[in-house]
């Protein structure tokens, strides 16, 4: 079970990380180019490590006026020189407090994009390898692309899943600026949970079952509602037998 954290920036705060730090196993912490900055990444990996979390790195685009939400087209190498600069950045502050990172998950638009696109999918890809033989590569569950290029590049792929966000009938996610994208209801969400992790499978925007297999399950952080949701997930796989772990190296 894993969030996204460390999303303000400089005096704006985005979300109430620490809360969620009680209840996820892993995190995701912004490096900077979407949200975050060094004094919230440093602040971010410490509250990590003292929660026992696993610490992950969380790039994107270079779009801190749109949150890394805004799709782009960017050179791959482009792609692949900022996706390392980025996991290099995260991965130097855990070392400092005597830690290190277990996996990384791309953000937004970057996300998204190299679920579509096999190149964008494969400079990603390479950029994780490079920072870290070891480290674990978070992809949408329904992407072909992206677990191709985790393969290729020798990662281990983790496929995952969203307990608080709307899925079309082809397994990709509703677009945000669509009605219901995002789930604000925490019995919803954690009946969504419960079925993506007990049965692999999960009801689209317009009714019908997708199959999807994942490893993992995010609640996003700077939902209004994903503290509740994120409480209401835990206690729903706990109730079901449905053991949350870490991700681990």
């Amino acid at each position: 079970m894993n969030v996204d954290v460390g999303e303000g920036l400089g005096v704006w705060t985005v979300g109430n990380d620490l809360p969620f730090l009680a209840i996820a196993t892993s995190v995701n912490i912004a490096c900077g180019f979407h949200a975050g900055d060094p004094q919230i990444m440093d602040k971010t990996v410490a509250a990590a490590m003292d929660a026992g979390v696993a610490i992950g790195a969380h790039p994107g685009f270079r779009d801190l006026h749109g949150f890394g939400r805004r799709e782009m087209t960017t050179d791959p190498a482009e792609v692949e020189a900022e996706v390392l600069y980025q996991v290099g950045a995260l991965a130097a502050f855990a070392r400092a407090h005597g830690s290190r990172l277990t996996h990384v998950k791309p953000h937004g638009a970057l996300y998204n994009q190299a679920a579509r696109d096999p190149v964008l999918a494969r400079a990603l890809a390479s950029a994780v390898r490079r920072a870290g033989e070891e480290l674990v590569l978070v992809g949408l569950a329904s992407s072909l692309a992206m677990r191709r290029a985790a393969e290729a590049e020798g990662l281990r792929f983790a496929a995952e899943a969203f307990a608080d966000r709307a899925y079309e009938a082809d397994g990709s996610l509703r677009s945000r600026r669509s009605p219901g994208a995002v789930l604000s209801d925490p019995e919803t969400a954690a009946r969504q949970a419960v079925r993506l992790a007990r049965d692999g499978r999960v009801a689209s925007w317009e009714g019908s079952e997708i199959s999807l297999s994942a490893d993992t399950l995010c609640v996003h952080g700077d939902n209004p509602d994903g503290l509740a949701i994120a409480r209401a997930v835990r206690l729903a796989l706990e109730a079901e037998g449905i053991t949350v772990s870490a991700f681990s190296r």
